[in-house]
């Protein structure tokens, strides 16, 4: 049998494709050095950007890099609150410099900016004067100085007009300091500014709007929806790696494994109601831990999720796609840890089925927890209240979970169903135990497993319904979570 090949045309589609792709690639990273050229990052390029506990780059560099983001999208408008602050001369010119050939090739850059520099000031083609929200002056930069000598207002000596027009916003001139005599220097200034300038500000742009096209195709990115998964996945590996894996986290998930282990060392079915308070543990342990580490999350990042989608950089599904994918290697691993050591010591059923089952059910527990803490912090977005929150439900979980009250109220019995605990803990016990299975209750008496009033009460039974409710829940709770964070930025799926 013999397979024909791609037509002529289709090998040609092809190569043009794959060809357009790399040559698309290849522009993007010259994009992105030339970037980081201009903005003087090239020695902090591979520098972690840090945070409140881990050093990173200064914060010069971190507000040049909070630029070089903007322009790397290519943006029409540019808005950047005092992007000099905190520069030095030198950062702050290439910083502007930079803006001004963007400004030159056609977009537009709106930028708030205390005092500059006379060179930098000079920059500027067009400048707004503010005071107390009332405008001062609105028009070209090197007409400023000239217009408030023609209403009168000159500095008496050569100076900087950054710190001349400071001055005036403040209603000092003349080195007048009488706060009376401020608040009728802003009133006049503020009068002239209605009667000179007003109107033809308002015809200026009316004729602008009439003449420029406006059309833009805000439906387009400039980069596939796998594209930035994968940027935004390594992204996220990179930043909680370090928090994930901390000396302070894998040292306390090891020492509750040894205590645990040692505190339940070589138990057995005699000792029933020793391992079901373990089995419980796993359930409560893991349905917690997860829970608070990932409830933090979306508050955390709010301001980059804000500033970054506005921006336009990326979809909001592949950055919570990114950010799901991002976590599960970071929150598997310990509890995978915890269970290699606790399982064997504390004297669980010594076979791979058995161990493996009890695993997949602690590891499934804190895929649904995790779901859980991003669905609260995404709802509230506040550290306090979030807290408050998720301490109410945790708790709620643990008192329906089944160990601590048998016989729930039938008015609130239904809260079990929904309680990550109790399906947890439910599956824990179905991993060691059976029904019929038998275990010394007393000297020289054996009893059925499923006659202890604790397990008789939960039901060893029904494994499918409760792997199907954590199914549903971890569904239910990150899709919560999705919809809470739309809010937040630009409304873009």
């Amino acid at each position: 049998m013999i397979v024909p090949g791609p037509s002529f045309e289709a090998k040609v589609y092809i190569e043009e494709r794959f060809l357009g792709e790399e040559e698309d690639l290849i522009e993007k990273i010259k994009h992105a050095e030339e970037v980081i050229t201009q903005l003087n990052l090239t020695k902090c390029k591979n520098t972690i950007m840090g945070g409140p506990f881990l050093r990173g780059v200064s914060g010069g560099e971190r507000k040049r890099v909070s630029i070089g983001q903007e322009i790397l999208i290519n943006p029409s408008l540019l808005f950047l609150d005092e992007p000099t602050s905190g520069l030095d001369s030198t950062s702050a010119q290439q910083v502007v410099t930079l803006l001004w050939e963007l400004a030159r090739g056609g977009r537009t850059v709106l930028m708030s900016i205390h005092q500059p520099s006379s060179r930098l000031y000079y920059m500027f083609n067009k400048i707004l004067v503010l005071s107390e929200g009332n405008a001062l002056y609105f028009g070209k930069g090197e007409e400023t100085m000239d217009y408030f000598a023609g209403i009168g207002y000159s500095p008496s000596v050569t100076m900087n007009p950054a710190d001349f027009l400071l001055d005036l916003a403040n209603g000092v001139h003349m080195d007048e300091m009488d706060m009376d005599k401020r608040k009728e220097v802003k009133q006049q200034l503020i009068s002239a500014y209605k009667i000179n300038l007003d109107d033809k500000v308002k015809r200026d742009i009316n004729d602008d709007h009439q003449t420029k096209d406006h059309d833009k195709d805000f439906g387009r990115w400039s980069t596939s929806w796998g594209q930035q998964f994968w940027v935004l996945l390594r992204r996220d590996l990179k930043q909680t790696k370090n928090e994930s894996f901390s000396f302070i986290k894998i040292t306390q998930i090891l020492v509750m494994s040894l205590l645990c282990g040692l505190l339940w060392w070589k138990s057995s079915t005699a000792d029933l109601q020793d391992q079901i308070g373990l089995l419980f543990f796993y359930s409560m342990m893991w349905g917690l831990i997860p829970l608070f580490q990932a409830l933090f999350t979306f508050p955390q990042e709010k301001l980059m999720l804000t500033k970054e989608r506005s921006s336009g950089m990326y979809r909001l599904s592949s950055y919570f796609m990114a950010r799901s994918a991002g976590d599960l290697p970071m929150e598997l691993a310990l509890p995978f840890g915890f269970i290699i050591i606790t399982y064997w010591m504390a004297g669980l059923k010594p076979t791979a089925f058995h161990f493996f089952k009890t695993l997949v059910v602690v590891l499934y527990t804190v895929l649904v927890s995790h779901g859980v803490g991003l669905a609260i912090g995404a709802v509230v977005m506040n550290f306090r209240s979030a807290t408050t929150l998720a301490a109410v439900i945790v708790n709620a979980f643990f008192l329906v979970g089944g160990y601590y009250v048998r016989n729930v109220p039938s008015i609130i019995a239904w809260l079990k169903y929904v309680s990550v605990t109790y399906h947890s803990y439910k599956l824990l016990l179905s991993s060691q135990y059976k029904i019929d299975e038998m275990y010394a209750c007393g000297p020289n008496i054996t009893c059925r497993i499923g006659s202890d009033p604790t397990i008789e009460k939960i039901g060893l039974g029904g494994e499918i319904i409760s792997y199907l409710s954590l199914t549903a829940m971890l569904v239910v709770f990150r899709t919560i979570a999705y919809l809470a964070l739309i809010r937040v930025g630009k409304v873009s799926r």
